[in-house]
């Protein structure tokens, strides 16, 4: 698992995350429960995605310092955009499922914030150990990245026929399971995870909500990693460029709950963007093709739908006068 970050690098990138992580709750425990206005989530959006092109910029400099290479400081940094990008756009799909959850569960607005920043905290350490663990394989069997081309193929593919389709979340084996094993309490209290009935600890509506959002994440974490593993094996460059686009998660969801119905059929987009990095990485060895070509293919791709998507989007309601 070698990669071409030098170590100061990788302390800065772990402080940086913690400091991140420690801000954004002080802030959370400040403000209390409330909810998040569209100008709050475009400030923070803003904010993140500065951050996010900000330590690209310093990967660059940090590779190119190091190697004394700018040609290689280049790669590293398209890689890293790239890589950005793609879960970027993936995690669009997660968003309109904890949207459902959300609304299945009845959640106040005030109350997800909460529930979406504890669920980055548990993405953040199991996508780290899920990367970790990817890279270990892929440098010991190089044979993996036909399997992640495969399975990102037949994902997309599969993605492309059930869109447009609304998920069942009462068959959700996860949320049968939960509900089993765990006694809930009838309604919440207030931002608590665990409360008192009748003398006895039990979770609250809110405690499940977590538990999906993160099982949620993790699900789609299976097809997202291995697509930035089709960009780049330097495992730096993917746990970075998925941890950074992880914590603007937050801001991203509320920016997009929204205006959901504008962008319909981004999930076509999303499946084409699936099959073409499996593709990619099945004909790895065969034909290669450029980063800078794979990040305009995904741009383009993510373009060209969003647009479809807000000229067809559906009119809403007139207002009543």
């Amino acid at each position: 698992m070698s990669s071409s970050a030098p170590l100061w690098l990788w302390v800065f990138f772990v402080v940086s995350v913690l400091g991140a992580l420690f801000v954004d709750f002080v802030l959370l425990r400040k403000q209390g429960a409330h909810e998040v206005s569209v100008r709050e989530a475009v400030r923070w959006s803003v904010v993140w995605v500065a951050l996010s092109l900000a330590f690209n910029a310093l990967l660059w400099w940090a590779v190119r310092d190091s190697s004394g290479d700018t040609a290689l400081a280049n790669t590293r940094a398209l890689e890293f955009l790239t890589g950005y990008l793609i879960e970027k756009s993936l995690a669009v799909d997660n968003i309109f499922v904890f949207l459902m959850i959300f609304t299945y569960f009845s959640v106040p607005p005030a109350y997800q914030k909460r529930v979406l920043m504890w669920g980055i905290v548990g993405a953040i350490v199991l996508r780290t150990v899920m990367i970790l663990v990817g890279s270990w394989l892929i440098a010991q069997f190089h044979w993996v990245l036909y399997l992640f081309g495969a399975f990102l193929l037949l994902t997309g593919i599969k993605m492309w026929w059930a869109a447009g389709q609304e998920p069942d979340l009462e068959s959700n084996p996860a949320l049968k399971l939960l509900r089993r094993v765990l006694p809930v309490s009838p309604q919440f209290d207030g931002e608590r995870f665990i409360t008192r009935l009748d003398g006895r600890r039990i979770a609250t509506p809110l405690f499940l909500v977590v538990a999906l959002v993160g099982i949620t994440d993790v699900i789609f974490a299976v097809d997202s990693i291995p697509a930035i593993f089709a960009v780049t094996s330097d495992p730096f460059i993917v746990l970075t460029s998925n941890i950074f686009a992880i914590l603007g998660l937050r801001a991203m969801y509320f920016l997009l709950a929204a205006m959901a119905a504008r962008f319909h059929l981004l999930s076509y987009g999303l499946a084409v963007v699936l099959a073409f990095i499996g593709t990619k990485m099945m004909l790895i060895d065969v034909i290669k093709i450029p980063v800078l070509v794979s990040l305009a293919a995904v741009i383009g791709i993510l373009a060209v739908t969003m647009v479809i998507s807000v000229r067809t989007a559906p009119k809403l309601p007139a207002p009543k006068a």
